[in-house]
């Protein structure tokens, strides 16, 4: 029996994915929200290692107030024109004199913030397509405090929060999420027309299920309307391909469905993203920890994207949450539905959450004492080594939306 508090109890509802309807969505990595999203996390990770390499820890500081104010382009095809930029301001708060030393923390920022955008939105021109601007102010006294305690071997919790996690995916899920990932990935390398800002959702109604795929087209590589068919046709096929893998329900896929040839009203940009024209965006009003929005489930509305990782719960306890849930459906068999939310304390060491709550739908004719006690360990030996999910988010290896 775990000494941390741990309650283990079934979850009153249908399995989602026995729920009659079902609705998924992802934002893509180069929707505006999502920009906001990445460029908070790679000044994040850049903040935590500089503070590291200088200094040999992590300082306090978020960056998870990012905003992004849209641009006005005029695409055509063949190549159009951003005509007013896109504004993007990193806010937050970071430590910038320490110990006799200075820290260029705006600096790092802006170097971070250039350098994921032009990995991840090639297409923009930076300073012409896009202004990025930062404002890092210095951070709250007590909670400095309460995040430099030295000689603690695990971090007191920065505030009292929550983080939700669930597993396994549904077919939905999986749809949603593998397409984006997957058409931003391969499919994008060999089709430069296809600009990153795709956004998916997913609609399951009984056996049939609806995917509604928005995707930016790069006007440069697309010379007429003809080519621009042929491009839509050709992200229909790829992500009717992606579906069979994944369901052996009916699937139908819907591309640019707002498009109207005749009027010549196309969804066509000159960067890729529609925050060149009207789409402005903000940290955490897009995809949760596990890549996804699903409304068919508990969610945290935390931004996960540019906390600090060593005692922020809003970015600790979403991650951990979702890696607990993974690890007990993969190792405990019979789990058709799982729920995990871990509250924390302010003040309380963040390997023992004020509660951690599992709540599971298990396989016909499986009670939830069959399965208790396997379940409570995965939890508890999760916790006993939450400071992991730090150095895994410090190194990249973790996404957080």
């Amino acid at each position: 029996m775990s000494e941390r508090n741990i309650r283990i109890e079934s979850i009153d509802r249908q399995a989602v994915e026995d729920q009659e309807v079902e609705v998924v969505e992802r934002k893509g990595i180069g929707h505006p929200d999502s920009i906001c999203d990445g460029v908070a996390e790679a000044v994040a990770g850049a903040l935590a290692r500089e503070y590291i390499d200088r200094v040999g820890e992590v300082l306090h500081f978020n960056t998870d107030e990012t905003q992004l104010v849209a641009g006005e382009a005029a695409p055509a095809f063949g190549g159009g024109e951003v005509v007013d930029p896109i504004y993007l301001l990193i806010v937050g708060r970071a430590t910038k004199h320490y110990d006799g030393e200075t820290i260029p923390a705006e600096t790092v920022a802006l170097r971070a913030a250039r350098d994921y955008l032009s990995e991840t939105i090639p297409q923009l021109e930076l300073g012409e397509d896009i202004v990025v601007d930062v404002k890092l102010g210095e951070g709250s006294g007590d909670l400095q405090e309460v995040f430099g305690e030295d000689e603690v071997s695990v971090p007191m919790a920065n505030d009292t929060s929550y983080g939700v996690g669930h597993a396994p995916l549904t077919e939905t899920e999986e749809i949603v999420l593998e397409a984006e990932r997957r058409l931003n990935g391969e499919f994008a390398d060999e089709n430069p027309y296809l600009g990153p800002d795709v956004k998916i959702m997913g609609k399951r109604e009984g056996d049939r299920i609806d995917v509604t795929v928005a995707a930016a087209m790069v006007d440069e590589y697309v010379p007429d309307m003809d080519a621009y068919s042929d491009a839509v046709d050709e992200v229909q096929a790829y992500v009717e391909e992606i579906a069979g893998e994944y369901t052996d329900r009916e699937v139908a896929v819907h591309v640019n469905n707002a498009d109207d040839y005749d009027e010549g009203s196309i969804y066509l940009t000159v960067t890729g993203t529609s925050a060149e024209q009207g789409d402005d965006g903000s940290v955490g009003r897009g995809n949760r920890a596990n890549g996804l929005i699903t409304p068919n489930r508990s969610m945290s509305m935390e931004a996960t994207s540019g906390k600090n990782p060593v005692n922020h719960i809003g970015k600790i306890y979403n991650l951990l949450s979702t890696e607990i849930a993974e690890s007990v459906v993969d190792d405990v068999d019979e789990i058709r539905d799982l729920r995990v939310r871990l509250l924390s304390q302010i003040g309380r060491p963040i390997d023992r959450p004020h509660v951690a709550d599992v709540e599971l739908v298990t396989e016909e004719g499986v009670a939830v004492g069959d399965v208790e006690d396997d379940v409570e360990a995965i939890v508890d030996e999760e916790l006993a080594d939450v400071t992991e999910i730090t150095r895994r988010v410090i190194d990249g290896e973790l996404s957080t939306f």
